[in-house]
């Protein structure tokens, strides 16, 4: 059976969303998979929203676009509305426990909705700047779409030049990583 799975991810400029959806594609990719990414910068310089969407699937994907995803992951609460156009029955929609505003337009029919709180690990137990990493572990934590090891590797090459720098970044991001998914397995 041919699964793909189509994730959006949204949050303020400045979150990280873009590299977290840089990062899936591109570990998707490493393992042979068709992987495709598509930033939505809209205004985030001016404080928008940005979005971003990845599909990854087994086979050629037909279209970038797509009407309804199987994650959505919300990094700020003007984020939450801007994505309920993607949301349906089917879909897994996570957002950020820390976000107060907008709380009433969280998806009511969503398949499951999903409050962790990544800032506040990023904030207490690690470091702030590994935001987006958690992110990123909650996103693979909620879909399977790659494996740990995979997204290891491509944080690897798109980060393991500073990793040489000052290695300590390295088990930071690894340990990021995971707490990301082990925050999925705990709001499950």
């Amino acid at each position: 059976m041919i699964v793909t799975t189509k994730i959006a991810l949204a949050g303020e400029g400045g979150q990280g969303v873009q590299s977290v959806a840089e990062i899936l594609a591109e570990a998707a990719n490493q393992e042979g998979r068709e992987a495709i990414y598509i930033p939505n910068f809209g205004v985030e310089q001016r404080g928008g929203v940005s979005i971003a969407f990845v599909q990854i699937s087994d086979e050629t994907i037909g279209s970038p676009k797509f009407k309804t995803a199987d994650i959505v992951i919300a990094l700020s609460g003007r984020s939450i509305p801007r994505t309920a156009q993607y949301v349906d029955g089917n879909t897994v929609f996570v957002y950020d426990a820390a976000i107060k505003e907008h709380l009433d337009a969280l998806p009511k029919h969503a398949k499951k909705v999903l409050s962790i709180p990544a800032l506040e690990v990023a904030k207490n137990e690690l470091n702030p700047r590994v935001f987006n990493v958690i992110i990123l572990g909650a996103v693979i934590a909620a879909t399977n779409v790659i494996t740990i090891d995979q997204a290891k590797a491509a944080i690897e090459a798109k980060l393991g030049h500073k990793f040489a720098q000052k290695p300590e970044l390295r088990d930071l991001n690894y340990r990021a990583l995971e707490r990301g998914a082990e925050l999925v397995q705990e709001a499950e």
